[in-house]
C-alpha cells in the first residue's frame, strides 16, 4: 500500500477532500494520491481474485462519496458472495476495513451480478482455469469456451493456451472464431481482455481469453459508438418518385452519342420516303 510523507496510510480520496501537506509537497503529494488510488484498487482486485475465485469474480467498482466508501463486486454466484444470511459479504467487508484503516461504518461492499456471463473475458478465464484445473483436455476446454461466447452474441473470441501442455517442451495454442480488432482505438472499447495463471502438477500454464463485442446502441452489452468503418446505406421512402434500392444495382455505361446513333439512322430513310409537296 502507497504512503504518504511522515508515514501516514492513504485511503482513497473523498469528494471534495484537500489532500494533507499540499502546501508543502504540492505536486509530490498529488502524484502520491493518483500512485495510491492505483495500489489500492489492485491490491483490492487482487484480494477478491483470490478469496472468490470460485463465486465467478469478474471486476470490482470503488465509488468514493462523502459519506462512505462503495465497493461493488461484480460476479457470476452473487448469492455465493453474499453468503448464509450475508454472513461472507460481513467478513469481506470487516477484512477490507482493518486492511486500509477505514473508521468503522464509512465503507460497505456490495454484489453484482453480471449481466451476460459469455461476454465477460474475466469469468471465461476463471472458467477455463476451472475446466484445466478439473483434469480435462486443453484442447475441448478452450473450444467450449470459444462455442460459448460465440453463442452469447460476441464478433470474436480468441483463447491462447501456452505452457507445458503435453511434452516436456513449452508451447504456445490459439483458439479463435470471428473478428478480432488487434489496434487503434476500437481496440480499446471493443476487446475485453483477460489474463489467469494455473498451478498444473507440470508447471504453470497461462491462459490469454479476449472477446471482441458487438456494436449496441443502447450501451448494456457493448460499446455505444460504431466501428469506424461502419458504413450504413440509409433508404429512400422518403422520396415518391424514386423507387426504394434493395439491392446491387447495375447502370449502362454506354455513351448517350452512341445511344443516339442508331435512331438517328432510322429516322433518315423514313424523311427521304416522304413526299415533297410543291408549293
Amino acid at each position: 500500500m502507497a504512503r504518504l510523507p511522515f508515514g501516514l496510510n492513504y485511503r482513497p480520496a473523498r469528494l471534495g477532500d484537500q489532500p494533507r501537506f499540499a502546501n508543502f509537497f504540492p505536486g509530490r503529494v498529488l502524484k502520491l494520491a493518483f500512485v495510491a488510488d492505483g495500489v489500492f484498487y489492485a491490491e483490492l482486485n487482487e484480494f477478491f481474485q483470490r478469496e472468490l475465485a470460485s463465486e465467478g469474480y469478474s471486476g470490482c467498482e470503488v465509488r468514493v462519496t462523502p459519506a462512505r466508501t462503495e465497493i461493488i463486486i461484480r460476479a457470476t454466484h452473487t448469492q455465493d458472495v453474499l453468503g448464509v444470511k450475508g454472513r461472507r459479504i460481513r467478513e469481506l467487508t470487516s477484512i477490507v476495513q482493518k486492511r486500509f484503516n477505514f473508521p468503522e461504518g464509512t465503507v460497505e461492499l456490495y454484489a453484482e451480478k453480471v449481466a451476460a456471463r459469455g461476454l465477460c473475458a474475466v469469468a471465461q478465464c476463471e472458467s477455463l482455469k476451472f475446466k484445466l484445473l478439473q483434469g480435462l483436455a486443453v484442447r475441448r476446454a478452450a473450444y467450449s469456451v470459444v462455442r460459448y461466447v460465440m453463442e452469447s452474441g460476441a464478433k470474436g473470441c480468441e483463447v491462447v493456451v501456452s505452457g507445458k501442455l503435453r511434452a516436456a517442451r513449452a508451447k504456445a495454442m490459439k483458439f479463435s472464431e470471428g473478428f478480432m480488432v488487434h489496434s487503434g482505438n476500437p481496440a480499446k472499447e471493443y476487446i475485453d481482455y483477460a489474463v489467469r495463471h494455473v498451478d498444473m502438477k507440470q508447471g504453470v500454464l497461462g491462459i490469454k481469453v479476449k472477446i471482441m463485442l458487438d456494436w449496441d446502441p443502447t450501451g448494456r452489452v457493448g460499446p455505444k459508438n460504431p466501428l469506424p468503418d461502419l458504413v450504413t446505406i440509409l433508404s429512400n421512402e422518403s422520396k415518391d418518385d424514386e423507387p426504394a434500392i434493395n439491392g446491387p444495382v447495375s447502370e449502362s455505361k454506354l455513351p448517350v452519342a452512341a445511344e443516339e446513333a442508331p435512331a438517328a439512322e432510322a429516322a433518315a430513310p423514313a424523311a427521304e420516303a416522304a413526299p415533297v409537296e410543291a408549293f
